[in-house]
């Protein structure tokens, strides 16, 4: 590479190990430069030429490579959910907890500096990049459990609490994906790496149903399942006395 090139885009967001939409497959290393410099043109290259504004430059084990908030700015074509579980990927805070790894590690940017770079220059898909931005919280783990999070919402639930760590009068019953703690109600979700932890869910979830806790799990299956994660998420609700 140039010294003038770096590494935009959706191969920025996968040099710095975020989610990228499900299904998606690269085509090509996305290579970008600022102001009227020539455009990279090489085989298995997208190049891109973008605002000296729009694009603040850091290294990533030597590689120049967009910064996060530049880099979540730069892609307004991805849907708002991919550009949700983006930012929360990006703004994630690492809380000491019950545990819990990496305590104390700084997030990668803030919601704030998303907003600048949002703002720095015009964007493709900035109507998208605005919705997503409000959307964006600092204690989501997982695109799946960002996506179950906005489904809720959109459907007219309330908005849950996200990793929450429960505990009753005598231990610590575990950490919640989703939680309504004034319902009593929480939402797991099964990736595909549950096996790993199969027996300690098991348990886990066994503590919470024991101190009087509904608790839906949610597999891949009725994750794909049309709306019934959300209407099973407002029966169980309505069930603990919520009400719209």
């Amino acid at each position: 590479m140039r010294p003038s090139e770096f590494f935009s885009h959706e191969t920025a967001a996968a040099i710095w190990g975020a989610p990228l939409p499900v299904g998606r497959t690269p085509h090509g290393v996305d290579v970008a430069v600022c102001g009227e410099q020539h455009v990279p043109r090489a085989v298995g290259v997208r190049g891109h030429r973008v605002p000296s504004a729009a694009a603040s430059i850091t290294e990533v084990e030597g590689l120049r490579v967009a910064s996060p908030a530049s880099t979540w700015a730069m892609l307004g074509a991805w849907s708002v959910t991919d550009l949700v579980a983006l930012g929360d990927y990006f703004c994630r805070v690492w809380r000491v907890g019950h545990g819990r790894p990496d305590p104390g590690r700084p997030p990668l940017t803030t919601v704030e500096s998303l907003g600048e770079a949002l703002k720095a220059s015009r964007r493709i898909g900035a109507a998208r990049l605005r919705e997503a931005l409000g959307l964006i919280r600092c204690d989501a783990w997982s695109p799946r459990e960002t996506a179950c999070r906005l489904r809720l919402v959109a459907h007219g639930l309330p908005e849950p609490e996200l990793n929450m760590d429960v505990f009753d009068r005598f231990q610590f019953l575990g950490c919640v994906d989703l939680a309504y703690p004034q319902h009593k109600l929480g939402i797991e979700y099964h990736g595909a790496l549950h096996h790993a932890t199969y027996a300690e869910d098991v348990e886990r979830i066994a503590r919470f149903r024991a101190d009087d806790w509904t608790m839906l799990e949610v597999t891949n299956i009725l994750f794909r399942d049309g709306d019934r994660l959300e209407r099973r998420a407002e029966a169980a609700l309505r069930s603990r006395g919520w009400r719209p």
